[in-house]
């Protein structure tokens, strides 16, 4: 293959894609009181579950370094150009950064061809943009005709979340304690969505946990009529049964030509909290 696919650690990518195709990953950071991790690489999911529970604390993250994208950059093989497909520029410096890094090996090799995208997402929504990618440099398609077509998808892009739990967002300092308190006295569960500028914002608050799934599922169909021709990415926080029941109702009320679950990694559960589901599909 000529052209190297990239992401980075707030992908959540499908065992069946990571097996499809070599896709080279650079990882985020996630800092402890005691120690600095790199997500997915120093701290697999178990570990990270453990930390947590034992600290009651939650990690804070950082983006890789404009080095860490040139080092990563550098390691491809120079006949292969780069389509690197980037965390959301509006969640995380880890856009401009990867920018920065480019611009560094481009510096002492001006012959290399490297597209740095923001994708707007994260997660199950990186997925997908990596499968659509895939497509389409199975399909012959020039590096030109792929990265256009990209940056046209990354713009119908839909990635909903379903929160199980607002602990996450307390502990974090997303949400203080009495607002937080008083939504799980409520029963309060959020629905979010990614913006169409990459900011991820509130959709709706629904009281109990099978009202929001059904919410959840329902508003796949207000942003695509036709799926037949589609494939939706799902990823979920510590949850696999819950994940499958999800992705079975899904199934059942949607015909996507393809549908994909995976874990999330330590990097977006820090966000999503314990039973969090992300599905990332295209809107028509």
């Amino acid at each position: 293959m000529t052209i190297q696919l990239m992401t980075d650690g707030g992908s959540d990518i499908p065992k069946e894609l990571m097996e499809l195709i070599d896709i080279a990953v650079v990882p985020l950071y996630l800092n402890f009181n005691d120690k600095q991790y790199k997500s997915g690489v120093e701290l697999d999911l178990p570990e990270f579950y453990r930390k947590i529970a034992e600290t009651k604390e939650l990690p804070r993250s950082a983006a890789p370094s404009p080095n860490d994208f040139y080092e990563a950059f550098k390691r491809v093989d120079p006949a292969k150009k780069i389509i690197m497909l980037s965390l959301s520029g509006g969640l995380s410096s880890t856009y401009d950064n990867a920018v920065t890094g480019k611009q560094m090996l481009l510096e002492e090799e001006p012959e290399r061809v490297i597209e740095v995208l923001n994708t707007k997402t994260a997660s199950s929504g990186q997925a997908l943009l990596l499968f659509e990618a895939y497509q389409k440099i199975n399909e012959n398609a020039s590096f030109d005709d792929i990265v256009a077509h990209l940056k046209q998808q990354i713009n119908h892009t839909t990635t909903l979340f379903v929160l199980k739990t607002l602990e996450n967002l307390v502990l974090g300092g997303r949400l203080d304690k009495v607002k937080g308190t008083l939504a799980k006295t409520l029963n309060i569960k959020l629905l979010m969505k990614g913006s169409e500028e990459g900011t991820i914002e509130v959709a709706e608050k629904v009281r109990g946990d099978k009202k929001s799934i059904r919410r959840f599922v329902e508003q796949i169909g207000e942003y695509a009529k036709t799926v037949e021709d589609k494939i939706l990415v799902m990823t979920h926080c510590n949850a696999s049964e819950r994940a499958k029941a999800v992705l079975a109702e899904i199934k059942a009320n949607y015909p996507f030509k393809g549908t994909y679950v995976t874990e999330m990694g330590p990097l977006i559960s820090t966000y999503g909290g314990e039973g969090a589901l992300v599905i990332a599909f295209f809107k028509d």
